[in-house]
């Protein structure tokens, strides 16, 4: 393999990259994978251009680099590796190593949503919601986090059953957003949970029940949810 690799073939460079990430045959070394990743992402392998872009971003085997790590997503994007374009739009979501752009990160997250990426289309989802990059459209936000919900996005299924509660994009119905905040509660999803106290408190979607309700606060309130916090406090004295 390592002959192969020094002749310049990406598979060979990317096989070499695990041995040394794992210490398989050889003594594992970071330092090394990132040389190989390096070579097979200087010859094209989108793949690598992606995992490069990744330990840019991380600092993994070498100091963290936005900058480097946009430039290597950039590359893999480009060829349409849809780990790559997604993490280019979380780059352009969060202004990491190039300015922010809602506009940009919504390009982007549109090109990973199409090819399938669960939290591409929950993150194009939230842009429809809150019209940000994109005209506000409930009922593409709907659509999005649906998709997405279909694929066990937990936050895209907190949404869909934020959506149904509050009648936005589609016709209000407490049954189903309480069908959407039990699986994302499930998946331990802290707004989820405090949503889903409130239903049972309310006996929205589901028989009143004080016990369920803090029940669900407290599962919410043990990852630092403030409006748990506040409800138990209410509801207990």
């Amino acid at each position: 393999f390592q002959k192969a690799a020094d002749q310049g073939y990406a598979d060979a460079c990317c096989l070499m990259v695990r041995m040394y990430r794992l210490g398989k045959g050889v003594p594992q070394n970071d330092t090394k994978a990132v040389e190989w990743y390096q070579k097979a992402a200087d010859q094209g392998s989108s793949v690598a251009q992606y995992n490069l872009g990744r330990i840019y971003e991380t600092g993994s085997g070498v100091p963290a680099n936005y900058t480097k790590a946009f430039e290597w997503y950039l590359k893999g994007a480009n060829q349409g590796n849809i780990d790559a374009e997604y993490s280019l739009g979380a780059m352009y979501d969060y202004g990491r190593g190039v300015a922010q752009s809602d506009t940009s990160a919504a390009e982007w997250y549109q090109k990973a949503a199409d090819k399938g990426d669960a939290e591409a289309q929950y993150r194009l989802g939230t842009k429809y919601f809150y019209g940000k990059g994109v005209p506000q459209n409930d009922s593409l936000a709907f659509e999005w986090f649906q998709k997405a919900a279909e694929r066990a996005n937990a936050a895209a299924r907190a949404y869909l059953g934020f959506m149904y509660d509050a009648g936005k994009g589609v016709p209000r119905n407490d049954i189903k957003a309480v069908e959407w905040y039990q699986k994302a509660a499930a998946q331990g999803d802290d707004k989820a949970q405090v949503a889903l106290g409130i239903m049972y408190e309310q006996g929205r979607g589901v028989p009143q029940s004080r016990a369920k309700a803090i029940e669900w606060y407290r599962k919410s309130a043990s990852q630092g949810n403030a409006a748990a916090l506040t409800n138990i406090k209410r509801l207990e004295h």
